[in-house]
């Protein structure tokens, strides 16, 4: 049987992201969270899911040594990142004072500046984002399978992630005046800026195309 590793850090929508997997899990998958490093570094794939602040994120993964896991896991298995376990592929985050990423992928997390105003009707929008909105799909991946491209999903975040190397981008999204990276995608690894396990059919689907994806 293959796994899918969701990793336990200590701060997480572990259970949703969970429920989320199984259900486009067909018999051959074993979903399974995990903060063991032997468990994550024999699972077939990795899901790594976060909401929260990256300061606290980062010193969790520290602490229990998952920082290496990860570090090893992301240069050889199928691996997603979801949220926050995009933004700690980064560089450095202007979030909790200023916090080193992984560096994963050169590149900075700035917060949304405030005010910040729809260019069309000259509201203000709030920050965080929070809700449906669109991802511009930058380049093909089988992740967007059957996924139209402008498809709705769902965000909340207060960061945004600005990778060095335009690239990796594989999607898009415009919030007030500012288009950012809402996913990217480099060799084994997609992650993405908006909640897969939030997002209803389209959401899953990605999940799916996860779970076929090879590499």
């Amino acid at each position: 049987m293959k796994t899918v590793t969701i990793i336990d850090y200590g701060m997480s929508n572990l259970r949703s992201v969970s429920k989320a997997l199984e259900r486009v899990a067909d018999a051959d998958w074993q979903v399974q969270i995990s903060a063991q490093p032997e468990t994550i570094l024999k699972a077939d794939k990795i899901v790594f899911p976060g909401q929260g602040a990256i300061g606290n994120c980062m010193s969790l993964l520290s602490q229990t040594g998952l920082d290496e896991v990860l570090k090893t896991v992301l240069a050889t298995k199928p691996f997603l990142g979801i949220c926050l376990g995009l933004q700690s592929l980064l560089t450095f985050s202007q979030e909790s004072g200023g916090t080193a990423g992984l560096n994963w992928i050169s590149g900075h997390v700035n917060r949304f500046p405030e005010p910040l105003f729809d260019p069309t009707t000259r509201q203000r929008l709030k920050v965080p984002q929070m809700g449906w909105s669109q991802v511009q799909q930058t380049i093909p991946h089988f992740l967007w399978t059957k996924i139209p491209d402008h498809s709705r999903f769902y965000f909340v975040h207060s960061y945004y992630v600005t990778p060095e190397h335009a690239s990796i981008l594989a999607g898009t999204t415009q919030y007030g005046n500012i288009t950012y990276a809402s996913a990217i995608a480099k060799d084994n690894v997609f992650a993405v800026q908006f909640h897969p396990e939030k997002s209803q059919q389209l959401g899953l689907s990605l999940l799916s195309h996860f779970l076929q994806w090879s590499i």
